[in-house]
């Protein structure tokens, strides 16, 4: 404190001396601090310029390392070298003002010390003639006033004595050196100046300050709250005199602000509109939709079910799903385990509308329970049970984690989609599971190249199949089939970046319209989702064109308009594939951007069948190279080498195709049998 009070006393002596009035000397000091520190200030709103101007391309690292935190850390950490920013820079003000706070403090306490600058022994004889405790904190301030109040005291030298006399602390009627909590009167008016002052920077700051603007209104008003409360207690439990020095410094913070703002405006630096696109773009990736406003029904729902669920001992196996689609996934399985053994299935899921509910009651042995996502993680923590079942990836990763209760749970991963590993998951993603349920053999050599590769854990993989696939074979067997007059074409985008709708939609339907077939624009139900308002600009452009030229199909609750198409026209859909191997027709891929979750995908030898399948299955285009399309998509319907070439593709990437179920699921009855005798200090063999 000596160190830090030395300058501040200083320079709060120099005011004191110039003024000749307490007040104003706070007031000159709190001026010459801002003076004083503004090449610190200059630099401080230069890096809060270019942390704004940086924002856009920080979101973008966000948005195509999406999942991989690590990736992000290391991506923002090099670009904040590149462009010389410091990230710390914002905690530069705060500390600043800290020290000048503890620093006024102590000088508004030592007067004699500091005001009046007398050695360490002439204060010791003051206090001591004064009677004051030397050990108090405001020690000098009660000897000045005993002084001042008698007009004087033996055991002190005239010259000092005079000075003492001389100091008056009151500016305006109000006592500097008093606390207002303790003194109350007039001086109950500094800290509520000292909030309102805060209010009027925090506003003006929210205008004014390139980094608090770029602010949401949450981060404002936390920002404000922090602001105000901070005044308040000055205000409150110090000498007014600090209170003092805070509300002048509020508001010549503003003025600070202004004059920065004139010296580097930082609306010739930051470019607002790729800010606020930039933002919209990171919503809409990450918005995974934050827990809906529940009925209280719902939640009393929740509450008894998740008292059901540990009310249950000894849970063989529990299956998790995120939503009310997924049980599509687990049915063959499930039914199978139902069908070879005696097990109760326990069945979570996080969707109250899941039709795993009216399943449940036709079937006894499914226990269904609506479990929310905030409830979830306990569960998961709390989870005792033999085997556990998912299409969730990422566990461990985030929120959800192996249970802490129960370390000997087998987690087993059940695939959504039909294709390649290493570049829709991004790397870690199945690292935390036991087993996996693969889609095929092909899927083994990529798992096992990114466990060597990355050192995770081996893990049992069983080649299980596709239940999914299956079931839209045989839906598709059964559906009555009429030829169509004209050939229908299914477009059925991707929502992401660069997709047919945002990037060639006019062009394909440029080339396709007036030629003789039946258009269908089937967008992904996660575009609809994100981006109504584009999606219904689409639909109004071709307006004039509805009828059997074009339609815009936006209801998702049924397949049967995929699989009645002659063709799929898609970029990076996962439907296609389905479309093709269920229906054993071609499919037209336009080539735009893929979306690589995994940037480390490359480092696996094995290509992705993503990238593999698209010139076997139909043909490729690229989006500017829409011309004769239209008889390109003539020449695939016609090609009959297509059928027995995807039947042989689906053979032999497609394992137990027609017998997932019973693959799947006596890997489960035989899994919980294994984990009941390991409990049991027994092994098969004893059986």
């Amino acid at each position: 404190m000596q160190t830090l009070c030395a300058p501040l006393g200083w320079l709060m002596k120099l005011a004191y001396d110039l003024t000749g009035n307490y007040g104003l000397a706070l007031i000159l000091f709190t001026l010459m601090t801002k003076v004083i520190l503004l090449p610190l200030s200059l630099w401080v709103h230069a890096n809060g310029i270019k942390m704004v101007r940086l924002e856009p391309a920080v979101n973008r690292l966000k948005i195509r390392y999406f999942g991989d935190k690590d990736r992000i850390a290391e991506e923002q950490a090099a670009l904040y070298k590149t462009e010389h920013y410091s990230p710390f820079a914002t905690v530069i003000p705060v500390a600043v003002q800290v020290l000048l706070l503890l620093g006024l403090i102590q000088i508004i306490y030592h007067p004699l010390t500091w005001l009046l600058g007398l050695p360490a022994e002439t204060v010791s004889g003051i206090l001591s003639a004064a009677g004051a405790d030397a050990a108090s904190s405001a020690a000098e301030l009660t000897a000045v006033h005993t002084i001042q109040a008698a007009g004087g005291i033996a055991g002190i030298s005239p010259e000092t004595q005079a000075a003492v006399l001389s100091l008056d602390m009151v500016f305006l009627g109000f006592d500097l050196s008093a606390v207002p909590s303790a003194a109350g009167g007039i001086l109950l008016l500094v800290p509520v100046l000292a909030g309102l002052a805060a209010v009027a920077l925090s506003l003006s700051q929210n205008r004014l300050n390139p980094l608090q603007a770029s602010q949401g209104r949450v981060g404002k008003a936390v920002s404000m709250g922090i602001s105000v409360g901070i005044s308040l207690a000055l205000g409150f439990f110090v000498p007014a005199g600090v209170g003092f020095y805070w509300i002048w410094s509020n508001l010549f913070t503003i003025l600070q602000q202004l004059l920065l703002n004139r010296i580097r405006p930082p609306e010739k630096e930051i470019d607002h509109e790729a800010l606020e696109a930039s933002r919209r773009e990171l919503a809409a990736y990450t918005d995974t939709g934050k827990e809906a406003a529940r009925s209280r029904e719902e939640i009393r729902r929740e509450k008894e079910d998740y008292r059901r669920f540990f009310a249950v001992g000894n849970k063989h196996l529990v299956f998790y799903s995120e939503g009310s689609g997924f049980y599509k996934y687990f049915e063959r399985i499930i039914g199978y385990v139902l069908e070879n053994s005696k097990m109760t299935i326990h069945y979570v899921t996080g969707d109250p509308e899941d039709g795993i509910f009216a399943i449940a009651r036709e079937e006894p042995r499914i226990q269904a329970y609506y479990i929310g996502p905030k409830k979830l993680i306990t569960l998961f923590l709390k989870l005792e049970a033999d085997v556990m079942v998912m299409t969730m990836s990422d566990l461990e990763n985030y929120q959800y984690k192996r249970s802490v209760y129960c370390k000997d749970i087998r987690y087993v991963y059940v695939f959504h989609y039909p294709l390649s590993t290493h570049m829709v998951l991004h790397t870690g993603a199945l690292r935390h599971y036991d087993a996996i349920l693969c889609v095929g053999e092909f899927q083994f050599e990529e798992i096992r190249q990114t466990e060597a590769l990355f050192g995770d854990p081996p893990q049992e993989l069983i080649a299980c199949g596709y239940g999914q696939l299956e079931k839209l074979y045989d839906e598709y067997r059964a559906m009555p089939k009429e030829p169509h007059e004209r050939p229908k074409v299914l477009i059925a985008p991707s929502w992401q970046a660069d997709n047919i709708l945002d990037s060639c939609l006019d062009a394909l339907l440029g080339e396709l319209l007036g030629q003789g077939f039946s258009l269908v624009v089937r967008p992904h139900p996660e575009y609809v989702k994100r981006y109504r308002e584009r999606m219904d600009a689409i639909v109004r452009r071709y307006r004039d064109y509805a009828g059997d030229d074009l339609a815009f199909e936006l209801d998702f609750s049924g397949n049967r308009s995929i699989f009645e198409a002659d063709t799929v026209i898609t970029d990076w859909s996962g439907t296609a594939y389905e479309f093709v191997m269920v229906t054993e027709r071609p499919c037209v891929f336009i080539d735009t951007p893929p979306k690589i979750n995994n940037p480390d995908y490359a480092k696996i030898t094995v290509p992705p069948l993503e990238m593999t399948l698209r010139d076997q299955v139909g043909i490729r285009v690229s989006p500017g190279e829409m011309a004769g399309l239209a008889d390109k998509i003539k020449a695939v319907l016609s090609d009959d080498s297509y059928g027995p070439r995807i039947r042989d593709i689906r053979e032999n990437i497609i394992a137990n195709f027609g017998r997932s179920g019973s693959v799947g699921g006596q890997y489960l009855i035989d899994t919980v049998r294994r984990q009941v005798l390991r409990r049991k200090g027994q092994t098969e063999g004893e059986t």
